[in-house]
């Protein structure tokens, strides 16, 4: 259980922080910009719920906590079963994976197929939800860079890779299903 007593500890102010296994780090490191990023893209997903309802915000509450495992996943480089807690640290699994997978099946199924690349953007949802998936995008590089130097769950990896996708294709159903998507003209402005 986590108990926060005081929000300020001081203990960063040289430009380190902890890791989940004790462990210090730089800010900067790729693991921490990892986890970072998908932090950030939690604080997309809670604007996006502002203007979410029934089962898109639910999936989207859903989807946050999940973020959170992930951030929790990223911050333990260490794989193996920590002795001291007498647990192994909580990883990102393949039924969070497959549940996205069913989810955007699902959505997908309502929409016809694309004829053209589309803009972000339509209702205030869907330009969120592509917000979204633009940052998970950037935070699924980051531990991909990450899994480059150090060892990385790879469900977290899959995790990162299907929630864009899910937050595309939601992005779509925001849209009236996909009839109020905004369409990519090429060479309109020409």
């Amino acid at each position: 259980m986590v108990v926060l007593n005081r929000i300020y500890t001081k203990t960063g102010d040289a430009g380190e922080t902890t890791l989940g296994n004790g462990a210090r780090v730089a800010k900067h490191s790729t693991r921490v910009n990892a986890y970072g990023t998908v932090d950030e893209t939690n604080a997309t997903v809670g604007l996006a719920r502002l203007h979410a309802s029934g089962e898109i915000d639910a999936a989207l509450q859903r989807i946050q906590n999940d973020l959170f495992d992930l951030g929790a996943d990223l911050c333990r480089p260490d794989m193996e079963r920590d002795a001291e807690a007498g647990h192994a640290p909580l990883r990102i699994i393949e039924s969070q994976v497959l549940r996205l997978e069913s989810e955007i099946d699902t959505m997908n199924a309502r929409l016809a197929p694309l004829r053209s690349f589309i803009l972000p953007g339509g209702t205030a949802l869907a330009a969120h939800l592509h917000l979204c998936r633009t940052v998970s995008r950037r935070a699924e590089r980051l531990v991909v860079e990450l899994a480059t130097m150090e060892e990385v769950n790879q469900e977290a990896v899959k995790f990162l890779n299907r929630l864009s996708d899910w937050f595309f294709v939601a992005g779509r159903i925001a849209n009236a299903d996909g009839t109020a998507d905004v369409l990519w003209v090429p060479g309109l402005t020409r």
